[in-house]
């Protein structure tokens, strides 16, 4: 069984969830660059709404690839380079209901986030404070009752499945030592 923390930005504490942040704008016709920080690939496609922190609703009416991660999106009533230079550094979100469904084995980061870690026979092993999102693995930073983080690779062999606030974690040896 693959594990996987689904990027969504980490986690947010109200109803929306962060999907992207607005960078400078790209030529004179209103358009941006976009950090998108979603793994939905349609979150960025024409017709797609978005907010910014401000609450401002803008709906996608372009998109293409820019560089290795980026988009190159124009946005409807966005038509000029001082308008798209306002939009610099707008953190774009989308309800929280919006969120893709998720495959078996995988998470939302924010869903893990405080939940206590405790070993096979229910002795407390500290609380996820943060889930670290790598390109190869990721891993979740789990605060010892000492208060030491330590890194615990999030794979099946590892950590189980979250129930009732509680994530079993089966230490091969050496993590928690």
């Amino acid at each position: 069984m693959k594990r996987a923390c689904r990027l969504g930005l980490s986690s947010s504490t109200d109803d929306r969830i962060p999907v992207g942040r607005i960078g400078r704008p790209h030529g004179v016709r209103g358009e941006v660059t976009v950090l998108p920080e979603s793994d939905d690939p349609a979150r960025f496609a024409p017709g797609a709404r978005v907010w910014t922190g401000e609450g401002r609703e803008l709906v996608v009416v372009s998109v293409s690839q820019y560089r290795a991660r980026g988009l190159i999106v124009g946005f409807e009533g966005v038509g000029d380079r001082a308008e798209a230079e306002r939009l610099r550094g707008s953190v774009l979100s989308v309800p929280r209901e919006a969120r893709r469904d998720l495959d078996r084995g995988e998470f939302w980061p924010d869903d893990l986030i405080g939940l206590e870690a405790v070993t096979p026979d229910g002795r407390l092993l500290g609380v996820v404070g943060a889930v670290d999102i790598g390109a190869a693995q990721d891993r979740l930073v789990v605060r010892t009752p000492e208060g030491r983080d330590v890194l615990v690779p999030f794979v099946a062999e590892i950590v189980g499945d979250p129930k009732g606030g509680r994530l079993e974690i089966r230490d091969p040896g050496g993590l928690f030592e």
